[in-house]
């Protein structure tokens, strides 16, 4: 039986948008098990130390940053006065320095092994005598700059649930200024400590 001249043909083919957004979504997904999955790989490395102490940092690391740089990003929102984010933040803000004390903990575990002597295969050793400027630049950032990620979480978290809804009156627009800008410092502190250590890590492992 024909079908009738004005009855519309249904394609079986998907359309291209749906097409690109599963790519998108794809990819995306890809790349961030990827990046999770960098930690792991300590897990291969012949040194007990490195595959200890190394993967546990590395994970705390990578989690810290990632939450640090979502908190960072709700901070722009957050300081043009936006309601909708305000009981996210607060949460966010929490777990951002929860997880931090872990990165930072874990972190102090690792720079012990690295103050090891050289007899002992220590890192800061072979730095010095191979490329003292990678302790000396890279090192002292790594370590200081992240440890004003912990301060600075807990005075944000302590201020927005201690304002609550009215950090955002007129009147508290200069401590909704200074928690927001303080959480864009965390989150740059952040990044920066994940790089520096990404790169210290990649000229010599602990």
């Amino acid at each position: 039986m024909e079908k009738p001249p004005n009855e519309p043909v249904i394609s079986t083919y998907p359309k291209r948008l749906d097409i690109a957004k599963v790519c998108v979504y794809g990819l995306s997904f890809m790349s961030a098990a990827l990046f999770l999955f960098l930690p792991l790989i300590n897990l291969l490395h012949p040194n007990p130390w490195k595959r200890s102490i190394g993967t546990i940092h590395s994970l705390a690391a990578i989690l810290s940053s990632i939450v640090a740089v979502y908190a960072g990003h709700l901070a722009f929102p957050l300081l043009r006065g936006s309601v909708k984010v305000l009981p996210q933040m607060r949460t966010l803000t929490f777990w951002t320095t929860l997880i931090t004390f872990l990165s930072i903990a874990s972190g102090n575990l690792a720079y012990m092994r690295y103050v090891a002597g050289a007899e002992y295969g220590g890192s800061r050793a072979w730095f010095e005598e191979n490329t003292p400027l990678a302790h000396y630049i890279f090192m002292q950032y790594h370590i200081f700059s992240v440890l004003f990620t912990l301060p600075l979480g807990t005075a944000c978290t302590w201020i927005l649930f201690g304002y609550g809804d009215a950090i955002l009156e007129k009147q508290n627009s200069q401590v909704l200024a200074g928690t927001c800008i303080a959480l864009m410092a965390i989150m740059f502190f952040n990044i920066g400590g994940l790089v520096t250590g990404l790169a210290l890590s990649k000229v010599h492992g602990l």
